[in-house]
């Protein structure tokens, strides 16, 4: 895994051992920036379930102004440590050691711009953050929230919760969800 594009271009990044984390591939990425690079420049970035956190990493090569990495598991913490000191963005970096719904406690922004998250698949954890989400004065009409989902995952619920899903990019296995406050 690499960054892609950016002031970290071409730089490798560690990921944890194990099948316990799913590293968004290259290709993927590659789309997902593809689509949003408009909206990075001088932005807060939120990467829930972050992994190894090469997805709000390649958010700060492109030019967000901030990243929050959330993350609550040992070996992925020590990954994104690693990667944030080797692709030397740690200044711009808050690393929240902790749950994806506590984090959002410890976020003192007046607006995040984009929110991203990829929580393991078919385990409602995505459901769960927005549910909190939906109360969180961060959380504005010009914030994106975007899922990393499996294919089956249904997001029906998420008027009732105040959102909006209004794009959806579908892979092979999985699909990107776009959602925003209506």
């Amino acid at each position: 895994m690499r960054v892609i594009a950016g002031i970290a271009r071409g730089m490798k990044l560690k990921t944890p051992e194990g099948l316990h984390t799913r590293p968004t591939q290259d290709r993927i990425k590659e789309t997902l920036f593809n689509m949003i690079q408009s909206y990075l420049a001088d932005c807060v970035f939120v990467d829930m379930f972050s992994g190894s956190g090469g997805i709000g990493i390649e958010a700060l090569s492109r030019g967000a102004r901030k990243a929050y990495f959330v993350e609550n598991a040992k070996e992925p913490l020590t990954c994104i440590e690693a990667n944030l000191t080797s692709t030397k963005l740690k200044d711009l970096a808050v690393v929240l050691k902790t749950d994806a719904v506590s984090s959002l406690h410890h976020i003192f922004e007046k607006e995040v711009d984009i929110i991203f998250m990829d929580p393991p698949y078919s385990m409602g954890h995505e459901k769960q953050v927005l549910t909190y989400l939906k109360d969180m004065k961060f959380v504005t009409e010009n914030t994106m929230i975007i899922v990393e989902t499996s294919l089956e995952t249904d997001f029906d619920y998420a008027e009732g919760l105040g959102f909006e899903v209004y794009k959806e990019k579908r892979y092979k296995t999985n699909k990107h969800v776009f959602l925003r406050r209506i």
